[in-house]
């Protein structure tokens, strides 16, 4: 068993696929129209992905997830090369922080697209 997807509301769901395989070397693997006359595109690799959804309305900022029921915090991604990861973050305009090195690995977290949190881990 394993974690499928996870669908996320964001304003521009094209360009921000193209920077998530900018970074993490991710691949669109479906994109067309979805629920409420939106758009969606699924970003990942061959076991899971993002869908990353736009519905045909305005959006509202959900504030601090990290205070509300059911809030999505921010999304974790296992690398293989956490440096290499850092250098495409970096040249993606984003701010890498919060660098740790605990159990199980070493990580670091950047706020993405749309503010939408990462944490990027390495166990290797």
């Amino acid at each position: 068993m394993h974690l499928e997807h996870v669908n996320i509301t964001v304003p521009d769901p094209q360009t921000t696929a193209q920077t998530l395989c900018g970074i993490f070397g991710w691949h669109i693997r479906w994109e067309g129209e979805a629920k409420d006359n939106g758009y969606t595109v699924h970003v990942g690799d061959q076991d899971s992905y993002l869908a990353l959804y736009a519905p045909n309305k305005d959006l509202e900022p959900m504030g601090n997830t990290y205070s509300r029921i059911g809030g999505f915090n921010h999304v974790g991604v296992a690398v293989n090369d956490i440096d290499a990861i850092e250098v495409k973050v970096k040249a993606a305009g984003f701010i890498p922080t919060m660098h740790g090195d605990y159990e199980p690995g070493l990580r670091f977290y950047f706020d993405g697209p749309h503010g939408i949190e990462f944490e990027v881990v390495s166990y290797d």
